[in-house]
C-alpha cells in the first residue's frame, strides 16, 4: 500500500472545509476530476470510507471525521513548516517561544524582549507565563525556545546566562498574627494560619515543598499578583518577591516575618535554553544580547 499523497490530503482537507467537490476544486485551482480522484484515492490507500455520498452534500462518516482531525492537524503542522523554511530562508524564524517563571521581575524581563523585538519585527513572540517548574518543563520538552526562571537543579544539557537576582520575604498584613511580628517568630508559631502558596504549572509538579510550613492550613493561588492580594487582604500570608510588596512594605500595608528563624531567600535567575538544541538566527542574536546583558 502506497502512502496518501500531499494533494490527497489537501484535496479531502478541502472538501470537508468547502463542502462540495466544486468549491474544493476553486479553492486549490485544480479540476473537478482532479479533486474526485484524490479523495477516492486516498480512500482506496487507508483502506476506509471516508465519505457518505448518499445525501445531495457529501458528508462525513465516522471513520472520516476522526481521520478529519488527524490530517487537519498535519496539514497545519506541513504549513507551518513551509512558513517556518520561508523565514529561515530569509535570515530569521517565524516565532520565538519564550516562557517567563512566576517570580521574575516582568519591567526588567520584558523590557528586555521589548528592546529585542524592536529591532526583529519579522519574528513574533509567543509569551508565555509558567509558576514553580512549569518552565523547566515546558523547556525540557521542545514547548519553548527560551525561558527565564530561577535554577534549581544545573543540569549539562542546559545553558544558562545568570541576569539578576530575586528577594524573596515572607510577609502578611498588620493585625494578621494574634502575635506581635518580631525577629523571634518561628515557623510552629505560624502553623495554624492560613499559608498562601503558587500553583505549580506542571503537568509533573516537582516535590520541592518551597518553605511550606507542614500541617498548615493553605490556599492556593495562580500567580504572584493575586497571592499578594490575598496576603494584603489579610487572608493568608506568605513568601512574597520584595519588587512585588516593596511599596506594601513602606506604606505598612504588610509586615515582614523574617527572622532568625523564618528567613527569605535570594534566588538567582538566568535566561535558560536547551544546549544541543537547533537554535535559529533571531534566537541566537536573543542569547548574545542577554549574554552581553548578564557580563555588563
Amino acid at each position: 500500500m502506497n502512502a496518501p499523497t500531499l494533494l490527497q490530503l489537501q484535496c479531502f482537507e478541502a472538501l470537508v472545509v468547502e463542502g462540495s467537490f466544486a468549491a474544493a476544486a476553486v479553492r486549490l485551482n485544480r479540476t473537478h476530476p482532479t479533486v474526485h480522484a484524490a479523495v477516492r484515492a486516498l480512500e482506496a490507500q487507508v483502506g476506509m470510507i471516508l465519505l457518505d455520498r448518499a445525501g445531495y452534500r457529501v458528508s462525513l462518516t465516522s471513520e472520516g471525521a476522526a481521520y478529519h482531525a488527524r490530517v487537519a492537524q498535519f496539514l497545519h503542522q506541513y504549513e507551518n513548516l513551509q512558513r517556518e523554511a520561508a523565514q529561515l530562508a530569509a535570515g530569521q524564524e517565524a516565532e520565538l517561544r519564550v516562557v517567563v517563571g512566576d517570580l521574575c521581575p516582568l519591567p526588567e524581563t520584558l523590557g528586555t524582549l521589548r528592546r529585542f523585538f524592536d529591532a526583529s519585527r519579522g519574528t513574533r513572540l509567543t509569551l508565555l507565563f509558567e509558576a514553580i517548574s512549569g518552565p523547566w518543563e515546558r523547556l525540557k520538552n521542545g514547548e519553548c525556545d527560551l525561558i527565564f526562571h530561577h535554577l534549581d537543579k544545573p543540569s549539562p544539557a542546559i545553558e544558562t546566562v545568570e541576569l539578576f537576582e530575586v528577594k524573596l520575604v515572607p510577609v502578611a498584613a498588620p493585625g494578621f498574627l494574634k502575635q506581635s511580628p518580631d525577629k523571634s517568630i518561628a515557623p510552629d508559631d505560624l502553623r495554624p494560619y492560613v499559608q498562601c502558596v503558587i500553583r505549580d504549572t506542571s503537568r509533573q509538579p516537582s516535590d520541592a515543598n518551597y518553605y511550606l510550613i507542614e500541617g498548615a492550613p493553605t490556599c492556593t493561588v495562580p500567580d504572584q499578583l493575586m497571592k499578594r492580594e490575598l496576603i494584603v487582604q489579610g487572608l493568608a500570608w506568605g513568601h512574597m518577591p520584595l519588587h512585588l510588596v516593596a511599596g506594601d512594605l513602606e506604606e505598612h500595608r504588610l509586615v515582614s516575618l523574617e527572622g532568625r528563624h523564618l528567613q527569605g531567600a535570594t534566588l538567582k535567575h538566568y535566561a535558560a535554553r536547551l544546549r544541543d538544541a537547533a537554535h535559529g538566527p533571531v534566537a541566537q542574536r536573543l542569547w548574545i544580547q542577554l549574554l552581553e546583558q548578564g557580563t555588563s
